[in-house]
């Protein structure tokens, strides 16, 4: 599954969708202003919330949290030893971890578990400007998961490289 992101799409307060590869609304990002946190709703096309995407307030490196029905569904921070690139961690409630490595700012990551690729964020395959795509590999992932991890580490790179 291709979808597309739109690069202004992570700013607080504003709302976008994500789009499939025949430009069909699937998924919309709804930024959440005025709060002390940044703080996403991911929501169906029937503005059902799929997944709450919140800045942890206290933590020594920072956090996001991914919340489905209330309940913490993952943690999303970078890892501690990641010289070259941007190197993140998710981490689900089972414990499961998740892997986030590439070129954060430059939009070309992969997102796998123990070393099977499950989604590629990706500027190359498009031609306009300010576009990515994500390329949900296996037909059985939780792809709104997988939205709000990108959605995580992008949000947390531009911070931490003073981009807000």
């Amino acid at each position: 599954m291709r979808l597309l992101v739109r690069e202004r799409v992570f700013g607080i307060g504003d709302d976008y969708w994500i789009e499939d590869a025949d430009g069909r609304k699937l998924f919309l990002v709804d930024g959440k202003a005025m709060r002390l946190r940044d703080t996403f709703e991911l929501k169906d096309t029937d503005g059902r919330v799929l997944v709450e995407i919140r800045q942890k307030m206290i933590s020594l490196r920072d956090t996001m949290l991914i919340e489905r029905d209330g309940d913490e569904l993952a943690k999303v921070k970078r890892k501690r030893l990641s010289l070259l690139r941007n190197h993140y961690r998710v981490t689900l409630v089972d414990g499961t971890e998740l892997d986030v490595s590439g070129k954060i700012l430059d939009r070309e990551f992969a997102i796998d578990y123990d070393g099977e690729l499950l989604a590629q964020i990706s500027r190359r395959w498009l031609t306009v400007r300010d576009t990515y795509g994500v390329d949900i590999v296996r037909e059985d992932a939780d792809v709104p998961l997988l939205l709000a991890v990108a959605v995580c580490v992008i949000v947390l790179a531009d911070k931490e490289n003073g981009e807000d």
